[in-house]
């Protein structure tokens, strides 16, 4: 099992991989889950539009678009991270890139790990976890 970092119409972003790699399995285990096979996918914004249209359904932006592969107690999947978006998210919330990468990056791994962020009282739900998770990260 093993997690891995892939670019498509874009260049890797600079991240310690082998220190993420630790911090998902952490957060994962917080959940009492496994890390399975997780690949990264970071691309650009055209790409993740190109993704949205063909298996959500939607006509516009976002920073990331996830595919779950989890079975039973170890979380798997497909995560395609706009880079673009990150950066524009950073300035629009006034972060700095970096967190705001590792912010997506780990809301992928909560998905998996089955918080939800589409119903009412979900989207605070998840942000609590995401900043419990950044925590993680910085100790």
């Amino acid at each position: 099992m093993m997690i891995t970092f892939n670019v498509q119409n874009t260049e890797m972003p600079s991240i310690d991989q082998p220190k993420v790699v630790r911090w998902i399995e952490r957060v994962a285990a917080t959940f009492n889950l496994k890390v399975g096979d997780i690949n990264y996918i970071f691309v650009d914004d055209e790409r993740i539009l190109e993704l949205n249209r063909e298996f959500v359904g939607h006509d516009y932006y976002t920073d990331h678009i996830g595919f779950d592969y989890s079975e039973g107690s170890r979380i798997a999947g497909d995560i395609y991270i706009s880079l673009d978006t990150v950066r524009t998210n950073a300035e629009k919330f006034n972060a700095t890139y970096d967190r705001e990468l590792h912010r997506v990056i780990i809301h992928g791994i909560l998905h998996l790990c089955g918080i939800k962020d589409k119903e009412p009282g979900e989207r605070e739900e998840m942000e609590a976890e995401e900043n419990k998770a950044l925590e993680i990260l910085d100790e």
